[in-house]
């Protein structure tokens, strides 16, 4: 009589634990910088591919530019971004957010001067 309990009980738990685990997944990829709000510290992205939609909480992100540490306010100068992401739904001051940005990080195209040919000869 245990085991018949216990078994049902152990699956329960772990097919919990699967969802919980598949509810707060962590993505990461490229998106474009739709909107952000410097007072919430809100950012909205966007995917390349199928053009879903995320409002992130960016209020304890890690930001970069170039490898550099950088501020909030400073994600306003770029629309390409990569982000680092949990999704999950959660509320923040009475606004249903997708997720939270765990990491920002912008690469700013290098300049490159090339030397033109020497047409002298």
């Amino acid at each position: 009589m245990r085991n018949k309990v216990f078994l049902p009980l152990c699956v329960g738990a772990w097919l919990a634990v699967m969802a919980a685990a598949v509810a707060t997944a962590v993505e990461s990829g490229g998106y474009r910088l739709l909107s952000l709000s410097e007072s919430e510290k809100l950012i909205l992205v966007s995917r390349f591919s199928d053009q879903g939609k995320f409002l992130l909480d960016a209020s304890s992100a890690k930001i970069t530019v170039d490898g550099k540490d950088a501020e909030f306010k400073d994600l306003s100068r770029y629309s390409i971004v990569r982000v680092q992401m949990k999704l999950g739904k959660t509320k923040k001051n009475d606004v249903t957010l997708d997720g939270v940005a765990l990491e920002i990080d912008v690469k700013t195209p290098e300049v490159t001067v090339a030397s033109a040919p020497d047409e002298s000869r």
